[in-house]
């Protein structure tokens, strides 16, 4: 009598990822920051409790790489420790699927993060393709690569940032109320933004007088911005004794404490104060100023790590580029609610090709299928412990908090929760296939 055959499991492409930390120094530091924690059950690392955590990177930027330590389907075998992620894609790219390979090479388009910010980030912004390709041949030190950054902060916490010009209308406020910004804003300037009218003057004409005076606030001499951030600070703290001060108020006056006699300080009287609720999202074009304040985040980008800053950092500023950049529109960000797959999973689709990303929570015992995207993806674990099974595999696996997998283009995944999970995943737009 003939034995039965024995079944072995399929080989999957799914593959288990050890990621990268940066402790830049406005991360939360030790246990309490959850880049710390998530970065610890990743790598089997211990955790300094006086040292910032900032950011975990998760891609093939060559700033932080990731590394493929196991396969999904073999036991937990380690591979090699010393293949990043972007060798082993560029040796396997079907991995990526044919529209992705034809666009943008034997390489992920997206960077995908989680943030833990303590403190504010520089008021920054990140270039467009063109300007980025010349500011990496002038100066490759400061701009590591030649590509743009588009990006989305996905609010893991309460966030705050600071995001964008504010509107007309809010501008003539700021400066008839804020008597500090005079002393580095010439009054034919200022003026000159007091009788705009968003309806009746072009944009082009908005625009110019706003990039004038923005430009000449953040060109100031270190003597005016102190000189202007003492009068701020000392009229401020009087008229608290006899008002509420603003939510705006309140803020820069925080702003000082951190970052002491820093043009960043007034310059936030310009920019749009944002506070997302978790599960809210905010993405950012090029040229758009912007600042994350506090909170923690998942954050994804096109694959850079571009930055032009010009205030609220210790780090080189580039005023004249920043200033130059910028696009100098006026309003409030739009905030992404998220579109509902199913029952356990939101998406949250930028206008930007490179990527999107997906929040899933997943009660005890539920399970869930995610849908098969044409380009690859990655899968962040940021809490709990369940199942996971790809449908090209006869084989599930166990994951949980601190696992990073990365999953090939048309890989079905079904994830089943021991206990409530929380997973996010970054992908390319599904809008660009």
């Amino acid at each position: 009598m003939e034995s039965d055959p024995v079944l072995t499991p399929k080989q999957s492409n799914v593959r288990r990822l050890k990621c990268s930390v940066q402790n830049y120094d406005w991360g939360i530091r030790g246990h309490d920051s959850l880049v710390a924690r998530l970065f610890a059950l990743n790598s089997g690392s211990s955790v300094a409790s006086h040292k910032p955590y900032a950011e975990f990177w998760m891609g093939t930027h060559d700033s932080g790489p990731s590394f493929v330590i196991a396969a999904a389907d073999n036991g937990g075998a380690i591979d090699s420790d010393s293949t990043s992620l972007k060798s082993w894609v560029s040796e396997n790219p079907n991995v990526l699927g044919d529209k992705v390979a034809e666009k943008w090479g034997s390489d992920i388009p997206f960077l995908f993060k989680v943030l833990s910010v303590a403190k504010p980030l520089s008021i920054q912004a990140h270039p467009d393709k063109e300007l980025a390709k010349l500011l990496h041949k002038v100066e490759p030190k400061v701009y590591r690569d030649a590509n743009h950054k588009p990006e989305m902060a996905l609010a893991i916490t309460e966030f705050e940032a600071l995001c964008g010009f504010i509107s007309v209308e809010e501008l003539k406020d700021v400066l008839r109320s804020v008597p500090e910004i005079l002393l580095m804003i010439r009054d034919a300037d200022r003026n000159r933004l007091l009788l705009l009218d968003d309806h009746a003057n072009k944009e082009e004409d908005l625009k110019a007088a706003l990039r004038l005076a923005f430009t000449q606030l953040m060109s100031a001499s270190k003597i005016l911005i102190s000189r202007a951030i003492s009068d701020l600070k000392r009229r401020l703290h009087s008229e608290s004794e006899v008002r509420q001060l603003t939510a705006k108020e309140l803020l820069v006056l925080r702003l000082e404490k951190q970052y002491p006699d820093d043009v960043g300080i007034i310059a936030a009287f310009f920019l749009n104060h944002v506070k997302l609720n978790p599960g809210e999202a905010l993405y950012l074009g090029a040229n758009e100023p912007h600042a994350y304040i506090s909170g923690e985040c998942i954050e994804c980008m096109a694959t850079s790590d571009n930055v032009v800053r010009a205030g609220l950092t210790p780090k080189f500023r580039d005023v004249h580029t920043l200033c130059a950049i910028f696009t100098y529109k006026q309003g409030f960000p739009e905030i992404l609610q998220g579109v509902h797959v199913n029952q356990y999973i939101t998406k949250y689709v930028p206008p930007f090709e490179e990527f999107e990303v997906d929040r899933c929570v997943l009660p005890k015992g539920a399970s869930v299928l995610f849908p098969v995207s044409q380009g690859p993806s990655i899968f962040l674990v940021a809490g709990g412990e369940g199942r996971m099974l790809p449908q090209d595999s006869l084989r599930n696996d166990v994951i949980s908090e601190g696992d990073v997998l990365f999953v090939p283009a048309k890989t079905g995944i079904n994830i089943t929760s021991n206990v409530e999970l929380l997973i996010f995943r970054a992908g390319v737009n599904n809008k660009f296939f």
